[in-house]
């Protein structure tokens, strides 16, 4: 299935000849080739591709000047009619002086020149030996095969088809200035930046590398394709290892094995939209851009063919969970800290109070268990402060009911039991509700009750009511208005479902009683339901809260693409199709993402009024926080988005 707003970039190092212009080019569109045949938009090269790095004094043999441009203008030769851009590197003889340079290749022409900005010139590095700064530039063109063609590092390479496809380009060392020159092409649009490198390998350095270009495609909320020599240069002194990095945003998404002896070539789908859209929704990124008023930009326009491809970037089902197990391992532990670090302030600001949670048997329940007994270890209170209270009524299940009671037990807590069904059914004979109508009123009453005698409870024991409900349940409404929506403080406020369950399965890991591991271990596999209508005539949950609202894990992939890059219903559909392609039909997919529009759109008013809470992710819906939205928003809009879909 195609995405919009995605884009192909790619990087490779070619089995080069020192020297050998003739060798290189044909090595070098050998790599091409491999790109042209992934339907790549933009392929990078090392620094100096076209003759390599290290040719030391021999730069300023005019020979080799000679044989390099013409290699350039083979390599433009051979690109017309070519979907994909080439970047590759040479050096420029300019007014008397020699730059090291990218030339920037497509169709058959050279769309701009950029000359390298920083020249090392210590330890191993001698390069003012050979090349003058790009500051030292007197004009803003040169002459290649009678065309004028744009030279600077103020050029920005536009596509006219596909506008977020823009890029600029820096040369290694570029990199490692304290400013690189990337920052301001970024600022002025740049989606993507292409580094062409010769950086030789030592111990460690690799790493420092990584870190350098996962920080400024971070800071520069951009993609950045790095390509470094590799092994066929001159190991007189030193070693290249070909090191080739594609980087997004912050995160590494491909880098190939260093050190090989053949050509490499890989390359990354980007989502440019995503790139955009932290970009506009961060004003520190638009204060800057202001303040970016001394250099300006000179546009270069180019012309890609629109191509219908299937994207190979792996697209996570589960968004807000890390696939990863030690990562996964801790980011449970961070979330954990981050909750008992927050409930520990709240209790000691508000005068050491106790904690009242109404324990069900369910995993909301359960996780908010688990933080307030850490929580009160840390502060040193004893865990006979937490009253856990299980209230039992026209719904619970044997099953629930146990476990609650016997995780209270496990953990050392207060229990208190207080069923609700006699006060329930005189609150029916009160408000005149038949009760055998198991409808909204039927369940929401027992929800209220239920809110109600924990409230009283935190009054007359000094206490403080923890609530349980999570992001996903805030994100559809899945909560009795002024019930189970209500508490004093929420510690489970930014959790997702997907989430909330490894979240107690990383504490039943480290749970030393061997009861409680058994118990939690149970919890993990009860059926997610709240359990307000009559268990099924065998005794289990009848009420399947999935079954009615739909699968978490659907609704939780819609809430995350939505919110977090402010996608279009149609894009997080075609999104939704691969990652879930396996799991749910399109037409089920299309369905659930209807009721998950319909429901957060219509259930704003209750999180307007939530409880506070600890963000815990990027994403929050605290109305203090970082969602501000009225009440009263119609979601006509979104939905015709999906009516659309499949048409």
């Amino acid at each position: 299935m195609t995405l919009k707003g995605y884009t192909r970039i790619a990087n490779g190092v070619p089995n080069m000849l020192l020297g050998d212009v003739e060798y290189n080019v044909k090595e070098l569109l050998s790599i091409y080739n491999q790109a042209c045949e992934a339907q790549v938009d933009l392929f990078v090269t090392p620094e100096l591709s076209v003759t390599g790095y290290s040719m030391a004094d021999m730069f300023h043999q005019r020979t080799l000047l000679d044989a390099a441009l013409k290699g350039l203008t083979e390599i433009a030769h051979f690109t017309r009619n070519c979907r994909p851009i080439i970047i590759v590197g040479l050096p420029i003889l300019i007014d008397d002086s020699i730059y090291n340079c990218a030339a920037v290749v497509h169709n058959g022409a050279i769309l701009g020149i950029i000359p390298k900005s920083y020249m090392p010139t210590y330890n191993e590095f001698y390069e003012t030996r050979w090349f003058a700064k790009a500051n030292s530039l007197l004009t803003t063109t040169i002459k290649i095969d009678n065309k004028e063609i744009p030279i600077g590092t103020d050029l920005l390479f536009n596509g006219i088809n596909e506008p977020k496809l823009r890029f600029g380009v820096e040369i290694c060392e570029d990199l490692w200035a304290p400013i690189p020159p990337s920052t301001h092409v970024s600022l002025q649009g740049a989606l993507i930046i292409a580094n062409l490198s010769a950086s030789n390998e030592l111990i460690a350095k690799s790493d420092y590398r990584k870190e350098l270009v996962k920080n400024q495609s971070a800071r520069m909320m951009s993609a950045y394709v790095y390509a470094s020599s590799g092994s066929c240069e001159s190991s007189t002194d030193i070693t290249y290892g070909g090191h080739c990095l594609i980087a997004d945003n912050g995160s590494i998404i491909s880098e190939n094995d260093r050190f090989s002896l053949t050509s490499s070539f890989q390359f990354a789908d980007i989502d440019l939209e995503k790139l955009e859209y932290d970009r506009y929704h961060s004003n520190t990124y638009r204060e800057c851009k202001l303040e970016e008023t001394s250099f300006l930009c000179r546009r270069i326009d180019f012309e890609q063919p629109t191509v219908d491809r299937l994207t190979t970037r792996h697209i996570d089902p589960h968004p807000f969970v890390p696939s990863n197990l030690n990562q996964r391992k801790q980011r449970c532990e961070e979330i954990f800290h981050i909750q008992t670090t927050a409930l520990a302030k709240r209790i000691t600001h508000i005068g050491e109070p106790k904690a009242i949670i109404g324990i069900s048997g369910g995993l909301d329940s359960t996780l908010a268990l688990l933080v307030a007994v850490k929580t009160f270890d840390l502060l040193n209170r004893n865990r006979t402060d937490i009253i856990g209270v299980t209230m039992p009524g026209f719904g619970t299940t044997d099953r629930t009911y146990k476990n609650a009671i016997e995780l209270m037990k496990a953990l050392h807590i207060t229990i208190k039991e207080i069923p609700i069904t006699k006060s329930v059914i005189q609150h029916f004979e009160d408000i005149d509700h038949d009760i055998s109508l198991h409808d909204i009123t039927y369940e929401n009453s027992q929800a209220r009750e239920r809110t109600q005698i924990l409230m009283d409870l935190s009054n007359k024991h000094g206490g403080i009511v923890i609530g349980t409900g999570d992001l996903s349940e805030l994100a559809l409404g899945w909560a009795t208005y002024n019930g189970d929506h209500m508490s004093m403080y929420g510690v489970n406020v930014s959790i997702p479902k997907t989430l909330v369950r490894y979240l107690v399965e990383w504490v039943a890991l480290k749970e030393e009683s061997r009861t409680a591991k058994l118990i939690l271990c149970d919890i993990l596999e009860t059926p997610v339901s709240p359990e307000l209508l009559p268990p099924s005539k065998d005794g289990t949950i009848s009420q399947k809260t999935e079954e009615v609202v739909g699968p978490y894990e659907l609704h939780d992939f819609f809430l995350y693409y939505m919110l977090r890059y402010g996608f279009t219903p149609d894009k997080i559909f075609n999104l939704a199709s691969i990652a879930f392609k396996d799991s749910y039909s399109f037409q089920e997919i299309k369905s659930w993402m209807t009721v998950f529009y319909k429901r957060f759109f219509s259930q704003q008013f209750k999180r307007s009024a939530l409880p506070d809470g600890p963000k815990v992710g990027s994403i929050c819906l605290s109305p203090r926080g970082d969602l501000r939205m009225p009440s009263d928003l119609k979601s006509t809009t979104w939905l015709k988005y999906i009516e659309n879909i499949g048409e």
